[in-house]
């Protein structure tokens, strides 16, 4: 009888145990703490079979502002929650060597290791306009939508985020967009009415 209760504690336990490794390996059930950055490749191949926006963040290694939007904004939880739902986030370091193929054209940096050039793939989102950091903002048929240029903080951030994701952008002018959620924030630089 002592064993059989031992046994039923044990499967209790190892029940419990076995919940709470799943809970921790699947992210805690939602809590996101860090948005999920891939390279532009995997967005378009997820965009296939699951479309959704796409947010890209055209970086360059030794951009301060870059830096700055990466410990402040895109640590925000608001930021990282939102992003993780509603965009298929990218992370495009403008000088990089990688090569892409998208749309029947194949995108290269001409000189990888020279700093200051560029990646082709960054400069066709910039339309050759390089400013660092930039966001680019792509429909789920991964057409460019705009692009916004300078470091934007996470109040800023998120009534753009909201435009896009919610396909306000069809409809109304951002600023009209901005008044309709009380948003009092200056309007970012770059034109977003695209």
């Amino acid at each position: 009888m002592y064993r059989l209760k031992n046994r039923k504690y044990l499967l209790l336990f190892l029940c419990i145990i076995g919940i709470s490794s799943f809970g921790f390996i699947s992210g805690g059930g939602g809590d996101d703490k860090e948005i999920h950055w891939m390279n532009f490749d995997e967005a378009v191949k997820l965009n296939q079979k699951h479309p959704k926006k796409i947010f890209i963040d055209v970086y360059t290694q030794w951009c301060g502002w870059c830096k700055k939007m990466d410990a402040d904004t895109y640590t925000d939880p608001a930021i990282i929650s939102y992003i993780n739902k509603y965009y298929y986030a990218v992370r495009l370091d403008a000088e990089t060597a990688d090569t892409f193929h998208f749309k029947d054209h194949k995108f290269y940096n001409p000189q990888p290791h020279t700093r200051g050039t560029v990646n082709e793939l960054a400069s066709s989102l910039l339309d050759g306009k390089l400013g660092y950091p930039t966001t680019v903002y792509m429909n789920e048929n991964v057409e460019r939508l705009t692009y916004v240029q300078s470091y934007i903080n996470a109040a800023d951030l998120m009534p753009i985020l909201k435009y896009f994701a919610e396909d306000k952008y069809k409809t109304m002018k951002f600023d009209d967009f901005k008044k309709s959620l009380g948003s009092t924030t200056a309007s970012p630089p770059g034109n977003v009415d695209k």
